[in-house]
C-alpha cells in the first residue's frame, strides 16, 4: 500500500517533470534527422478563405488548359469526320461508276465536241474572212469557234463587223498576232509582196494562238466552204503526225488540172535547185507539193516536234541563204512547211481543197464539179471580190457586207 511519505514525494516531483517538458519544447529541433524532417513538412492547415483566393488566383490558367482541351477535341472530331467523308466518296464514287457504266457508253455521244476554226482577217481583205466564217457556219450543226486573228489596229473592226452582221450569232475569240515573232526572219524582197504580210504566218504558230484544242482546222481566208466542217475536223491524222494537208497532185479532175495555166505542183517550183542547202535535203525536184491554205493539225504532235521552231529555222535560212524560188511560186510561208513537213504529213480528202481558182481568169473549172467540191479556195493572184476572177458568183453567195462601207466589191467592173 502507497504510504503518506511516498505520495508526499510524488507530489512534489510533478513540478519539476513540467518544467522538463517546458525546456524540451524551447530547444531547437536537430537540423538532421527522419524526424525533423517529417516536422519541417508538416504545416497548420489553412483557413478556408485563403484556400479558396489561392483557387482563385490560379484559374486563368486551368481555363486556359481546359480550352486547349475542348480545342483538341473539336478537331479530333473534324479529323474523323474528315476520313469518314472521303471513305464515303471512295464507296460511292465507285458505286455510281459501276451503276452507270452503261450511262457512260453513251457520254461521246452525247457530249459535242467543240471544233476551233484559225481564220486570219487582214485590213484590206477582210471581206475575204467575213464570208468564209458565214459559210463555214450555215452548211453546219456542228458547235464551233472561230479565232478570228489579226494585227491590234485592226481588231476593234474585226468585231464591229461580226457583232453588227449577221454573224453575230456565232461563237468566236479575237485573237491578236504581234508581228514582232517575224522579225529577221523574211527576206524583204519578193514577186508578191503580199505574201510577206504577217498574217501569212500566223499558220507556223498555232499553237501560241489556241491553247486549250487537240486538234484545230486553219484555213486560208480566200477560201468558201460548201460541205459540213465536221467531215474535215474528223480527218485521220497517222500516228507522229502533227498535220495534214491536201497534196498537190491528187486533185480529183486532171482535165480541169491541165486547164491551169503556170500551176506549181512540184517541190521545184517552191525551192531553189541550185543551193546546196536545198540539194543536200536529198528532197526530188519532182516531188508533188502540197498547199497549207487548208490544214487540220495536231497540237499535241506540232508541240512535241517543235514544229514552229523547225519552220522558223528554215525562215532564217532564207534571210540569209536566199533558198526559195520566190520569182515561180510565191511561197516565202509554204516553202519552209514543204520542207519540215516532208514525207510526214497526213493527205485531205480532195473535195476538201479544190484550189487553184485564182490562177488563171480564164480557166474555169466545170459547174459539175464544182457543186461536187466540199471547199474552193482562190489561191492565186485574181481573188473572187476583185476583177479579173472567176466563180466569183459562188463566192459573192456568202458575202457579208461591211457595216463599216470600207470594203467594197470590184469585181462588177
Amino acid at each position: 500500500m502507497q504510504t503518506a511519505r511516498e505520495s508526499r514525494e510524488r507530489k512534489s516531483a510533478l513540478p519539476s517533470r513540467r518544467a522538463h517538458l517546458e525546456a524540451v519544447q524551447e530547444q531547437p529541433l536537430p537540423a538532421q534527422g527522419l524526424g525533423s524532417q517529417k516536422l519541417k513538412e508538416w504545416k497548420k492547415p489553412e483557413p478556408f478563405r485563403q484556400r479558396k483566393r489561392k483557387r482563385r488566383s490560379l484559374s486563368p490558367r486551368w481555363m486556359h488548359m481546359a480550352f486547349l482541351r475542348k480545342v483538341n477535341q473539336v478537331l479530333l472530331f473534324l479529323l474523323v469526320l474528315t476520313l469518314c467523308g472521303i471513305l464515303y466518296k471512295k464507296v460511292r464514287k465507285g458505286a455510281v461508276l459501276k451503276d452507270k457504266a452503261d450511262v457512260d457508253s453513251e457520254s461521246p455521244e452525247d457530249m459535242e465536241e467543240e471544233i476551233p476554226v484559225v481564220i486570219c482577217a487582214a485590213a484590206g481583205r477582210m471581206g475575204a474572212a467575213m464570208a468564209a466564217i458565214n459559210s463555214i457556219y450555215s452548211n453546219t450543226d456542228a458547235n464551233l469557234v472561230f479565232y478570228v486573228v489579226g494585227l491590234r489596229s485592226t481588231l476593234p473592226r474585226i468585231r464591229k463587223w461580226i457583232e453588227h452582221s449577221k454573224l453575230r450569232e456565232i461563237n468566236f475569240k479575237i485573237v491578236e498576232f504581234n508581228p514582232i515573232v517575224l522579225k529577221g526572219k523574211i527576206r524583204p524582197d519578193s514577186s508578191r509582196p503580199e505574201l510577206l504580210q504577217p498574217l501569212n504566218f500566223v499558220r507556223f504558230y498555232l499553237p501560241l494562238l489556241v491553247h486549250q484544242h487537240e486538234k484545230v482546222i486553219y484555213l486560208d481566208d480566200d477560201v468558201i466552204v460548201q460541205g459540213d466542217i465536221q467531215e474535215l475536223y474528223d480527218t485521220t491524222l497517222a500516228l507522229g503526225h502533227a498535220a495534214a494537208f491536201s497534196g498537190d497532185c491528187d486533185l480529183p479532175s486532171a482535165q480541169d488540172i491541165h486547164r491551169l495555166v503556170g500551176l506549181q505542183n512540184t517541190y521545184m517550183g517552191y525551192l531553189d535547185y541550185r543551193k546546196k542547202t536545198i540539194k543536200d535535203l536529198g528532197i526530188s525536184p519532182s516531188t508533188c507539193s502540197f498547199n497549207p491554205g487548208v490544214i487540220v493539225a495536231n497540237m499535241t504532235e506540232w508541240k512535241h516536234q517543235r514544229i514552229t521552231k523547225q519552220l522558223e529555222k528554215w525562215m532564217q535560212k532564207n534571210v540569209e541563204e536566199n533558198l526559195y524560188s520566190s520569182s515561180l511560186g510565191g511561197g516565202v510561208a509554204t516553202s519552209p512547211m514543204l520542207i519540215v513537213f516532208h514525207g510526214k504529213y497526213s493527205t485531205i480528202n480532195p473535195l476538201w481543197h479544190i484550189r487553184h481558182l485564182g490562177w488563171n481568169p480564164d480557166a474555169r473549172y466545170s459547174e459539175h464539179f464544182l457543186q461536187e467540191a466540199k471547199l474552193l479556195h482562190w489561191n492565186g493572184r485574181h481573188k473572187p471580190w476583185d476583177f479579173p476572177s472567176v466563180h466569183n458568183d459562188l463566192w459573192e453567195s456568202w458575202f457579208v457586207p461591211d457595216p463599216a462601207g470600207i470594203f467594197k466589191l470590184h469585181h462588177n467592173r
